[in-house]
């Protein structure tokens, strides 16, 4: 019975130390899986997007992104392999102890049936007992040979459970072995492939180098729109704030005064942080925050929110449950839609139709817009900026 618990022991700790191994595998698997989609996503989305004229900037930073996620994924597949790696060498020092025990087992259980056989050729179970000189001898005697035959019992499942073990082991380092050589491969594919997209980037880099003014240009143009786009964001909230305090005959302050309502929504939407829904489905091309150019050095990229890359003809969807606050149109013939939450604001940049008017009560999900796609290179970005009063706030620690 003791040897079975040990065997029945050791067995339950093999699942569990390989189980602590799988989970952190199974881990990785999901990162690497996530990771292989997010490339579809860049391909779909960035690179395959019908053009019908080529910037070579922008084809840079969607490159330059895609090789990126691609790095990202070698480094998971190698962690991963590694992994594998150390559960195949603790798998084969499990099987080598285990086949030591298990000669051990059947040795024992040899030496038990040849005594078994001798005691058997000197004398039969009946004379044993008729020999007893009284009864309690005769009893021990008894109880003597049924342990004796539980003894042998038990050593017989002793051996299948060890068995049964190895089998386990030697299915389970197949298994690894073949995954193992799964990742290799993939990890030469991955490779490959961030070879062939760096040498894309270098003459698209080579490219940019000979035409470097009239980008530089472009951009510093571009940047400027930006900000004054922003500017008069920041303006018409805090115009909205000042509307809405003075209508309560609140004092006036940068901040919205609340009533019971709005309080409540505004509590219910910093619950929901880092749980909220994207406002399209798509890829951060762009992060929040101040980041260096990725091409020219001394140039800052000062961005209010996120930029996603969407399927075309995407629309723009509320994240939250609101009242539209605010419809916005700019020169260049694009919309805003603004939807408060209590004292929180989203904005949704760059629609080309409306579905709301001001005032409009708003649900989670709920459309707001179709996201503009630029004509020349058929892109489809939304630009969503998130504000708490006047504050901006990283919208990516908010969405899911």
């Amino acid at each position: 019975m003791k040897r079975f618990r040990i065997c029945f022991t050791a067995l339950c700790f093999f699942l569990m130390y390989f189980v602590s191994f799988s989970q952190t595998r199974k881990q990785l698997e999901r990162k690497r899986s996530n990771l292989k989609k997010e490339i579809k996503q860049v391909n779909s989305l960035l690179i395959e997007t019908k053009k019908k004229k080529n910037n070579a900037l922008d084809d840079l930073k969607d490159l330059t992104h895609k090789i990126s996620i691609r790095e990202r994924l070698i480094k998971t597949i190698t962690l991963e392999t590694t992994i594998l790696s150390k559960e195949i060498q603790n798998n084969q020092k499990e099987i080598q102890k285990n086949n030591d025990e298990l000669t051990k087992l059947k040795l024992d259980y040899q030496k038990m049936v040849v005594k078994t056989y001798k005691s058997k050729s000197l004398q039969s179970k009946t004379m044993f007992l008729l020999s007893s000189k009284n009864f309690y001898q005769a009893y021990k005697r008894v109880k003597y040979m049924q342990q004796y035959n539980d003894f042998r019992k038990k050593q017989g499942n002793d051996i299948l459970l060890k068995t049964k073990i190895i089998e386990q082991l030697n299915d389970s380092l197949l298994n690894r072995k073949k995954a193992k050589d799964r990742l290799i491969t993939e990890e030469k594919t991955q490779n490959k492939a961030v070879e062939k997209d760096k040498k894309n980037q270098e003459k698209l880099v080579s490219s940019i180098k000979k035409q470097e003014r009239r980008y530089k240009s472009q951009l510093l143009k571009k940047q400027k729109e930006e900000k004054r786009i922003a500017a008069r964001i920041d303006r018409l909230i805090r115009d909205a704030i000042a509307k809405a305090n003075k209508a309560k005959g609140a004092k006036k302050s940068s901040k919205f005064t609340l009533n019971a309502a709005e309080k409540a929504l505004k509590a219910s939407f910093e619950q929901n942080k880092g749980n909220l829904p994207w406002p399209v489905p798509g890829i951060i091309t762009r992060k929040y925050g101040v980041q260096p150019h990725p091409t020219f050095p001394g140039i800052n990229i000062n961005s209010t929110g996120l930029h996603i890359a969407a399927k075309g003809n995407a629309d723009a969807k509320s994240i939250f449950n609101g009242k539209v606050m605010s419809i916005q149109s700019h020169t260049d013939g694009k919309k805003s839609v603004y939807v408060r939450h209590g004292n929180y604001i989203s904005v949704y940049n760059s629609l080309e139709k409306i579905y709301v008017k001001k005032g409009d009560p708003i649900k989670t999900g709920d459309k707001l817009g179709k996201i503009f796609t630029d004509k020349i290179t058929g892109k489809t970005k939304l630009s969503f900026i998130l504000y708490k009063n006047t504050t901006r706030l990283n919208p990516q620690e908010w969405i899911q």
